[in-house]
């Protein structure tokens, strides 16, 4: 994986995360000033946006190393970094899939399962994700 390849990454992977973290912690730990609001926060739809427009970046870094590095590493039989790596694979699938979908389902129930599903899923590739670059870093030691 070249320096671009993996800064596309990283950084991807991180704006994705600080805007679900922050979209998250507006629609469920503030109370809106006023009773009638739809919002709690004036900058939770701006947050909402960049998650929404980052998150395809970071699903395009994600192919763009899958060749390089991820499909080379699962044949070579690289060891280290190998559970954290692919539980930020299979992380992905879920994670994308439910985001896709949150927009576009509207019945209450199935929706509230979306976003668990996506939160819990989001949370495994971001820590599975940050443990795999601390496996390596630690290995360049």
């Amino acid at each position: 994986m070249n320096s671009f390849q993996k800064w596309l990454l990283l950084g991807s992977s991180i704006g994705t995360a600080l805007t679900g973290v922050v979209y998250w912690w507006m629609q469920h730990m503030l109370t809106p000033v006023d009773e009638w609001a739809v919002i709690n926060h004036p900058l939770q739809p701006l947050v909402l946006k960049l998650h929404i427009v980052v998150a395809p970046v970071l699903v395009f870094a994600v192919g763009l190393v899958a060749a390089d590095h991820i499909w080379k590493h699962l044949r070579g039989g690289v060891r280290p970094g190998r559970k954290s790596g692919v539980s930020s694979l299979a992380a992905l699938a879920p994670m994308v899939l439910s985001g896709y979908l949150i927009q576009a389902v509207t019945h209450a129930t199935v929706l509230t399962v979306l976003v668990w599903l996506h939160v819990g899923t989001g949370v495994l590739y971001a820590v599975g994700l940050a443990v795999h670059v601390e496996v390596f870093r630690r290995r360049r030691r």
